[in-house]
């Protein structure tokens, strides 16, 4: 689901610089490689700014990341539209008391975390990452926020995988470039 619904020129731009991995980590895996959108000073901007022009004037005051990626894109798009910026962590990454939501994966299960205290009853917040695959991760951030009074407006991602299944919960509140 697009957040755009003309085609911006930026956008190209963006999806030539994102590199696909065949076979990693495992095999029949096609990883999405953002180390190369990264890699181009212009196309990381565009991203950046594309989410920005989204939020920008919407009354978002968190910002909430997704270990590990959604610590590169979220903290500038937080910076620029003055919001807080949350980390949400794996278990024991973060020091001091924390609230945790656990999620079930396909081949598992996981767990999200962060600060006590960091969100509070009636922010307004957007999740940030950087792929939404089957949207397990994005369900627990949502959950997490939603348990302390948050109300999540979006989650931001930068890719989807169209080919798995999103989970419908999410689906709608899902925005990419």
């Amino acid at each position: 689901m697009s957040a755009y619904t003309h085609q911006d020129p930026r956008l190209h731009g963006i999806k030539t610089k994102i590199r696909v991995v065949p076979n990693f980590p495992k095999s029949g895996i096609m990883f999405q490689d953002i180390t190369t959108l990264l890699l181009d000073p212009k196309a990381f901007k565009d991203t950046i700014d594309l989410f920005v022009e989204r939020y920008k004037g919407k009354n978002i005051s968190v910002v909430a990341g997704i270990e590990a990626r959604g610590f590169i894109f979220g903290p500038p798009i937080a910076l620029a539209i003055g919001a807080k910026f949350v980390p949400l962590r794996k278990p024991k990454k973060l020091p001091g008391k924390v609230i945790s939501q656990e999620y079930i994966l396909e081949y598992g299960r996981d767990c999200l975390e962060m600060h006590v205290g960091a969100v509070e009853t009636g922010d307004r917040a957007i999740v940030v990452d950087d792929l939404i695959a089957t949207g397990g991760t994005l369900c627990a951030a949502m959950d997490l926020l939603e348990r302390v009074g948050a109300e999540v407006v979006e989650c931001a991602c930068v890719i989807e995988l169209p080919e798995l299944k999103v989970h419908t919960y999410i689906y709608d509140r899902v925005v990419n470039v």
